[in-house]
């Protein structure tokens, strides 16, 4: 094309002033300005490219930024494109500007795929993403060289495939670390879409931020095997100075804590507060409550909470978001691994049962004098006693309207010899990971021999029962001997009932007049 512009020009000064010049002036004009518009639609196209990357990888990349595959096919799309438009262009400066554009990265989504000619050579398209590779809900230090990253994964992916995960810290003075992690699923395989995952990030040489100048833990959460493709992200940022040593070693903050299970549903206000009320007694003045809102915090539980969270006695964690993420019954497992990593040095014990049920000491003995004698041990589980949450007392001289759920709901199932859950309290220090009714996953012994000891109740659905929970009337000769209802054998239990007045009194003494109306 250079050639042809030359010898033009020559024709055109070798007959100056003829009209032909003219109009080869203009034809020269228009060959010029070809190559600037090429260029500009070089530009425009590179910018297009440049500007959907983030779009499509928000919306359809599911390898990370390292993936193998992923570069291989931006190059090629970028190979076609730099073939494309040089082709069609004499412009040196669009060719570099594509050239340069060669290395970043197109999303695999953005390529087209060839039809093979031949019918029997099958193709297979991806579209979305079904489940994440992980989903993050919070990460931990769990002493001077250890971390802990808790989050959901696709259950999937770890049960017929290989992913793994590697730990790095990158200090803030510019250096880092590596390890591989060690990975738990605590939830026994409940999993639904997503299974719990407890990641934990060891290292051997110590602790990676000992001269305290801050730094971050980096995740690298793996697909499979292969160590090509991956995800890293940043789980955890100490601040310089933000270490401090004492945090991992008693006296800690509580006696105890109390970790909660996911709250979801319709629940009874009138239940929560007599659960909170006599827990708070129970437990005493070095004890706080961690509760999980999934969707079962309406405005009137709410209410009965919150003295207890302005006087700094309970926590009320809003987790409702993890709906968009199908675990097993409201992501209980991740709750309570979350929770348990969150506050592993905040208390001596950690209790996990559930806003239905209600712990207790028989023979008057205090809570301190039990867990003294199982302190050898890193958990204990609790026996269950079933209750009724239907049966009451015929008795017309009471007014059941005024009275709470454990204050006459009387009667236990009597059943024997045959299994019920159990509940559990754990040195949180000692664990790695949990579960709903025990932890697999500990240093030390565990037992189960606790049934003198200390026990609990439990009103199986009560909590969900707005109003009146009496809804079945025994006679008075149903306290003694054995009253069968629904094919099942009951018997008269008051111990929880005997407690109900100096509840009662603790809550007004502690509260005011805050609570006054009728429990119902």
């Amino acid at each position: 094309m250079r050639k042809a512009k030359d010898s033009t020009a020559a024709a055109a000064a070798a007959v100056p002033g003829n009209a032909a010049a003219a109009a080869v002036g203009k034809m020269s004009v228009c060959f010029e300005t070809k190559p600037v518009v090429a260029t500009l639609l070089a530009v425009t196209l590179v910018m297009a490219i440049w500007n959907l990357q983030p779009y499509y990888e928000n919306l359809i990349s599911t390898s990370c930024r390292c993936s193998f595959s992923r570069l291989s096919t931006s190059q090629d799309f970028a190979n076609q494109t730099i073939t494309m438009i040089s082709s069609s262009s004499s412009s040196s400066s669009s060719v570099q500007l594509i050239a340069e554009a060669k290395n970043a990265q197109i999303p695999a989504s953005s390529v087209k795929t060839t039809v093979s000619a031949d019918p029997n050579k099958r193709e297979f398209k991806a579209y979305g993403n079904a489940a994440a590779l992980f989903v993050q809900m919070g990460a931990y230090r769990g002493g001077p060289a250890t971390f802990a990253v808790v989050g959901l994964a696709s259950k999937p992916t770890h049960v017929y495939g290989k992913p793994w995960y590697k730990c790095e810290w990158v200090s803030s003075n510019g250096t880092s670390v590596k390890t591989k992690a060690y990975k738990m699923l605590p939830d026994w395989g409940y999993g639904r879409v997503y299974t719990v995952v407890v990641v934990n990030c060891t290292f051997v040489s110590g602790n990676p931020n000992s001269d305290n100048s801050g730094g971050k833990l980096v995740l690298y959460a793996y697909y499979g095997p292969s160590s090509r493709r991956y995800e890293r992200f940043v789980s955890l940022e100490e601040k310089p100075g933000e270490y401090d040593p004492s945090r991992y070693s008693p006296p800690y903050k509580y006696d105890y804590l109390y970790c909660g299970s996911s709250l979801y549903g319709d629940l009874s206000a009138a239940r929560i507060r007599e659960w909170m009320a006599y827990h708070v007694w129970f437990f005493g003045p070095r004890s706080h409550f961690v509760f999980h809102d999934a969707g079962g915090v309406s405005e009137e539980v709410r209410k009965v909470l919150e003295p207890w969270v302005r006087a700094g006695r309970a926590t009320v964690q809003d987790i409702r978001a993890q709906e968009e993420f199908d675990g097993y019954y409201y992501n209980q497992f991740l709750v309570v691994n979350d929770c348990l990593h969150r506050y592993k040095f905040a208390a001596n014990w950690t209790f996990y049962f559930d806003v239905d049920e209600y712990i207790y000491l028989p023979d008057g003995r205090s809570l301190e004098a039990v867990l003294d004698e199982l302190k050898e041990f890193t958990q204990f589980t609790i026996e269950q006693y079933a209750m009724s949450s239907e049966l009451c007392l015929n008795d017309s001289t009471r007014d059941y309207s005024r009275e709470w759920g454990f204050e006459k709901l009387l009667f236990r199932d009597s059943r024997t010899k045959i299994w019920r859950d159990r509940k559990y309290a754990i040195q949180a220090k000692n664990a790695y990971a949990t579960g709903v009714h025990m932890s697999e996953n500990v240093v030390g012994k565990s037992t189960h021999k606790t049934e003198n000891k200390i026990r609990y109740y439990h009103y199986h659905n009560s909590i969900t029962v707005k109003g009146e929970p009496c809804r079945v009337f025994l006679p008075p000769s149903a306290m003694q001997g054995t009253t069968w209802h629904d094919k099942l054998p009951f018997v008269y239990e008051d111990s929880m009932k005997k407690l109900a007045p100096t509840i009662k009194q603790f809550e007004q003494q502690t509260l005011g007049a805050v609570h006054q109306e009728p429990s119902t």
